[in-house]
């Protein structure tokens, strides 16, 4: 493993991947705001077309376990049920086709923090981190 020019310094005093771990629950708070508008939009658009039990109920769940998981950001699994959340929420073309658009939207957005996390564990682990040498 290639060091950074000061070494691998030591662990940061504030853990970096727990402020990321904040910046995922905000991200499922959002989600859990902008899911819980296609309510309206199923039963309103197209003169209620999209507007059955099941669809409503499928919202529902779906922004129940979305604002549950903000929560437990903490835990090791966390992050599978995030994005598997995600896939879901694409799936989410079943209920009406702007509950499946937002879902590749946010697919979009976990894509990144997945990628920002990576990058912040590996910069960690070469000590690149400013706090790491403080």
């Amino acid at each position: 493993m290639e060091y950074g020019p000061l070494g691998p310094g030591h662990d940061p005093v504030k853990d970096p991947l727990k402020s990321l771990r904040g910046v995922m629950a905000g991200t499922l708070i959002m989600e859990f705001i902008t899911f819980l508008l296609v309510l309206p939009v199923v039963a309103r658009v197209d003169e209620g077309a999209y507007n059955t039990p099941f669809n409503i109920v499928s919202v529902i769940v779906f922004c129940v376990a979305l604002l549950v998981m903000s929560f437990l950001q903490g835990k090791s699994w966390a992050l599978g049920v995030d994005l598997l959340l995600q896939a879901v929420a694409i799936v989410g073309f079943i209920v009406h086709p702007a509950m499946g658009v937002m879902g590749i939207v946010f697919a979009l957005v976990w894509a990144y923090i997945v990628y920002l996390r990576k990058n912040l564990i590996e910069r960690m682990k070469r000590g690149l981190l400013t706090t790491q040498h403080t």
